[in-house]
């Protein structure tokens, strides 16, 4: 008789203050996550998915601000960043366009919609993990024969 061993689903969470230290953090803890869990085929681009989202968190909104890794199942992960202000950026409406070539900004979302599997965001209205805001979320798998990216879509 083999014998397996079946890991159960995981969930974290990292709190992050209003400092530019944080998204640095949020990618170290997310690097060591993934490799404890056997996950580092999906480094890459989770790191830059999660470090896209935080950053944007850090950026517009003026207080604490979370990142939420969860198994997925199959070899996938959904990334989830919740912070306090309201505004869900264009990408997560509705399908992004390619940022005009001299843009200053708007590329990095528009990385999240190429590199994602699937995306969403909604509206937190005074429920957990804070008060108001909204909540963004990607999820990717490690490449294999149905691998695919840039298929996401709006929940």
């Amino acid at each position: 008789m083999v014998s397996t061993t079946v890991s159960p689903p995981w969930t974290y969470t990292l709190q992050l203050p209003q400092d530019p230290r944080a998204p640095g953090v949020a990618r170290t803890t997310l690097r060591t996550i993934l490799r404890v869990h056997g996950m580092c085929e999906l480094t890459e681009i989770a790191e830059l998915l999660a470090s896209e989202l935080v950053t944007n968190a850090y950026l517009h909104s003026s207080g604490p601000y979370s990142l939420r890794l969860r198994d997925a199942g199959r070899s996938r992960i959904r990334l989830s960043v919740w912070d306090t202000n309201p505004h869900i950026p264009a990408p997560f409406r509705w399908t992004a366009e390619a940022p005009a070539e001299l843009a200053e900004r708007g590329r990095g979302l528009y990385l999240v919609t190429l590199y994602a599997e699937s995306w969403g965001a909604y509206p937190m209205r005074g429920g957990l993990p804070g008060q108001g805001g909204k909540l963004l979320w990607v999820e990717c798998a490690a490449k294999g024969e149905d691998y695919h990216v840039g298929l996401g879509r709006v929940l």
